[in-house]
């Protein structure tokens, strides 16, 4: 499903924020004010939260809404990224499709900052893939990890899908079928294709939210069994 992005720079909303709530926001209230907090969309009892950065500064709006609201919050990851460098002037000097492909597993790097959101019944997750492309300006004072070019913006080109997570074991849903009962960092990186980091912070994840329970170790390697 092809979607019109707004233009470069022309909102104080960025603009992958601003097509995501046009693309969920069909019969909902825009930017109502809730116990405090500025919501993005109010359908009906459910209160919508488009969030495109980290999740830390979700902790306190969810401790504020969780107990009296139900709460959504929409997560796009880049399955597909162009990166477009553009001058001061706007004018586009270079597009080229980035090698790194999102997938519904990196949400993980986000749940850790509120894992426990997961078990309350008031709270569910869309995990958004999308195509999209990352805007950066050349600015030799901030950009030394990108050899001067820093990220501008996110725009939207295709939503790719749409996993919803309800409750925890939901979350089983984005890990491979043939993940044994009892397996390590290292198996669960070698199952999903990731970093071993990435593994860690999915098994954080699944014990803090009594998924799995740590059984002993393998060497040095703590063991995970499913509960």
């Amino acid at each position: 499903m092809d979607l019109v992005a707004p233009g470069i720079g022309t909102l104080r909303e960025s603009p992958l924020h601003a097509s995501l709530k046009a693309h969920f926001g069909a019969g909902a209230r825009s930017e109502v004010a809730v116990a405090g907090y500025v919501i993005d969309l109010v359908r009906g009892d459910e209160l919508v939260e488009i969030q495109t950065r980290g999740f830390s500064a979700l902790r306190p709006k969810l401790n504020a809404l969780l107990p009296n609201h139900q709460v959504r919050v929409v997560h796009p990851i880049p399955s597909h990224k162009w990166i477009v460098k553009v001058a001061d002037t706007g004018e586009i000097l270079s597009r080229r499709k980035s090698p790194k492909r999102g997938s519904t597993v990196d949400v993980f790097a986000e749940l850790v900052s509120i894992p426990s959101a997961l078990a309350d019944p008031n709270f569910s997750l869309d995990i958004v893939l999308t195509h999209e492309d990352e805007v950066q300006r050349y600015d030799g004072k901030r950009g030394w990890r990108r050899r001067g070019w820093v990220v501008q913006e996110r725009v939207l080109l295709e939503l790719a899908g749409v996993t919803r997570i309800e409750q925890p074991a939901d979350l089983w849903k984005l890990l491979p079928q043939s993940l044994p009962r009892e397996f390590t960092t290292a198996d669960l990186a070698t199952g999903i294709g990731c970093q071993r980091r990435v593994a860690q912070q999915v098994a954080y994840c699944l014990r803090k939210l009594g998924l799995v329970e740590s059984v002993g170790k393998r060497g040095n390697t703590i063991r995970y069994c499913r509960t």
